[in-house]
């Protein structure tokens, strides 16, 4: 008689070793709870909280913050009763007392233990029993057993899957802080990214005070939203009205600035665009674009040079949007445009015009999505025309729409027209 088959019994599971099939509208979501953190930006990002038994990878630029954010989302969670453990890889507990005294951090619910060795950070995990770990940072933690140093691939790989593991068979929320390269690609493995649930992408330049946090990647919630924090002495203080952020040092009447309401997940942002074109004296003329996408800045000159008088074959083209925040929205188009026509001719666009609308190949302006909410936010903000595509809806109380059918046609509007 044949014998049956052997099963392989796996931690966590059933005597035999696998999963029971269960009805999909069986399956019981109650410990999928979200544990906010207290911190605004970074729960709005994180669709409210923190998932029990989800793994987190924080990424960003050394010095850019990352340990400020997490520690005051540590502190945030232990005030809320939860118990949170901070495994600090590269700092000293001196160094991180110090600073938690400085963001007001400190709690009783709040553990920290510096460690970099993977057995060291297990033992802390089974003598604290906390609800939230943050590793400060991955690149840091090493597996005595294994031969390459700490930050190896072979390392980051082995010891990430450890502690992955270890999340999921003990329900605690872990957050990964990790490093990026000089082309902000996150350092170690991609199969890093893989692993986890939820890979922040934490931005912004180290003299200037704002800060951008992103989902690139959320199984719990969208990964639209976008948070943002400005760095003060008191640690990262989250930013209640952007708009007044970003054009509170406008000037006015100045040729090459236009502003437009772009859309950041669900939250709207106007932002100045500004543009600067001068004689090129190189074969190949300059093309620069900060904070834009510089396929869309080539795409809108050819347009440009095809559709409307205005041609910069010879011309540097320098473009940027003020601020340090980065846009990829097609709602630029129009304005991006419009500011590089404003800066050849010397005729600003009016100081209460926003411009929103994607650019066709053909020069004609398109709709683009959520543009009551842009509409809304920019008259919140003062302004009272809109310059839009002939499909948009209409606007709020006190704001006026100005449709125009294509590039052309909005230069002409303001008066950007060929200098004779």
């Amino acid at each position: 008689m044949d014998e049956a088959p052997a099963t392989v019994d796996r931690p966590g599971l059933p005597p035999g070793g696998y999963a029971v099939p269960v009805l999909l509208g069986h399956v019981d979501t109650s410990a999928a709870a979200r544990m906010p953190t207290g911190v605004a930006e970074l729960d709005r990002v994180l669709a409210g909280g923190l998932v029990p038994g989800s793994v987190t990878l924080v990424g960003g630029e050394p010095g850019i913050g990352k340990s400020t954010l997490l520690l005051q989302a540590l502190a945030g969670l232990a005030r809320a009763g939860g118990r949170a453990l901070l495994v600090s890889g590269e700092e000293s507990a001196s160094q991180v007392r110090l600073r938690a005294e400085r963001l007001e951090a400190l709690s009783p619910r709040l553990w920290l233990v510096p460690e970099t060795s993977l057995p060291g950070v297990v033992a802390a995990v089974d003598q604290v029993h906390p609800t939230v770990v943050v590793v400060d940072s991955i690149q840091t933690i090493v597996d005595p057993e294994l031969e390459p140093g700490p930050g190896s691939v072979t390392q980051v790989r082995h010891c990430a899957s450890r502690l992955v593991a270890l999340a999921r068979e003990r329900g605690v929320a872990l957050v990964l802080a990790g490093q990026v390269t000089k082309d902000g690609a996150l350092a170690g493995p991609r199969v890093l990214e893989h692993v986890v649930d939820t890979v922040l992408s934490f931005e912004g330049e180290r003299h200037h005070a704002l800060r951008l946090l992103r989902a690139v990647k959320h199984r719990f919630g969208p990964t639209g939203e976008l948070g943002l924090f400005e760095m003060t002495e008191g640690g990262l203080a989250g930013v209640d009205d952007p708009g007044q952020l970003f054009l509170g040092d406008r000037r006015e009447g100045t040729s090459g600035s236009v502003v437009v309401p772009t859309m950041e997940g669900s939250r709207p942002l106007v932002v100045e665009l500004q543009a600067l074109a001068t004689e090129s004296h190189i074969p190949v003329p300059r093309r620069s674009a900060q904070g834009l996408d510089g396929g869309r800045l080539a795409l809108v000159l050819a347009v440009l040079a095809r559709r409307t008088w205005l041609s910069l074959d010879r011309t540097d083209v320098y473009a940027s949007v003020v601020g340090g925040v980065r846009v990829a929205d097609p709602a630029a188009d129009l304005a991006m445009a419009m500011a590089l026509a404003s800066a050849v001719t010397g005729v600003p666009v009016p100081d209460d015009v926003v411009v929103l609308a994607e650019v066709g190949l053909g020069g004609e302006l398109r709709h683009v999505g959520h543009t009551p909410r842009r509409l809304a936010e920019s008259a919140r903000l003062g302004f009272t025309r809109a310059l839009v595509a002939p499909s948009s809806a209409g606007g709020p109380a006190g704001l006026a729409l100005v449709p125009v059918a294509t590039v052309a046609d909005a230069m002409a509007r303001f008066g950007l027209v060929a200098r004779h």
